[in-house]
């Protein structure tokens, strides 16, 4: 593991000296990433193939590790099986580098691994901080616009369901009567980690996405929401036109 530990540290360093050696390097990640490994040791092979993989200057390259990644995958799958939120959240900020640097890696296999990261971000039980890891994923790779141009618009639902997730979110925030009359006023007062990382998100998804996109999903949810009797959801609404009305400015209206 140690070796692993140290190579991940210094794998944009020695990309191009191990260059050579692709198939050697392939055949120790696969070993080290098997499922009957500690995890310890597998999400220290994941470090090193998530590093050793943006290191590669050429796509062909790259692919030669692509058949790794329903290991890597089944690494957090795993962790979260275990309760060690801790060892998940390590993997998905590791997948959440190679979404930026490197989407086109994930492009064969996409429908898959968003697929898991949706089931995260919807899961029950889980920490925040897990969630939101696999919600930054996603948004990422939205915004990896010119590595991956028209990657995340051609998967099917993808952006209704990230939508509705993000909308969700959104209900996540507090009301107190004494807040009413309060001498001074808080402006973040209610306001969750949840409804924060949602409103970020809907912003960065509109502008990256754009309102030909986004808009069809918003109007599908919106009218639920704006006639329901929860002013959490109607208050949802109101935040969400706020959120994604910069990237939606160029759509006209007929």
């Amino acid at each position: 593991m140690s070796a692993l530990l140290i190579f991940g540290q210094l794998a944009q360093y020695m990309g191009p000296q191990l260059q050579p050696h692709l198939p050697i390097l392939h055949g120790l990640f696969q070993q080290t990433l098997l499922p009957s490994m500690p995890n310890d040791v597998r999400i220290a092979a994941l470090r090193a193939t998530a590093s050793f993989v943006q290191t590669l200057e050429e796509a062909n390259d790259r692919n030669v590790f692509q058949d790794l990644l329903p290991s890597m995958m089944q690494t957090i799958t795993q962790a979260l099986e275990m309760n060690e939120e801790a060892t998940a959240q390590d993997a998905l900020e590791m997948l959440i580098e190679i979404a930026g640097v490197e989407p086109q890696f994930l492009r064969k296999q996409l429908v898959e691994v968003v697929g898991h990261m949706l089931q995260i971000a919807e899961a029950e039980g889980l920490e925040e901080g897990t969630q939101h890891l696999a919600i930054e994923f996603m948004v990422t790779l939205t915004e990896a616009r010119e590595r991956a141009p028209g990657m995340m618009r051609k998967l099917p639902h993808f952006i209704g369901k990230l939508f509705s997730i993000l909308m969700k979110m959104l209900t996540d925030i507090d009301d107190e009567p004494a807040w009413h009359s309060a001498e001074e006023e808080e402006e973040d007062a209610g306001e969750s980690s949840n409804y924060e990382m949602a409103q970020e998100c809907l912003d960065r998804v509109a502008i990256s996405m754009g309102g030909s996109t986004v808009l069809p999903a918003a109007s599908e949810l919106f009218p639920a929401y704006i006639s329901d009797q929860d002013w959490k959801k109607r208050h949802a609404v109101m935040i969400a036109l706020a959120q994604i009305a910069e990237g939606c400015a160029k759509v006209r209206c007929h």
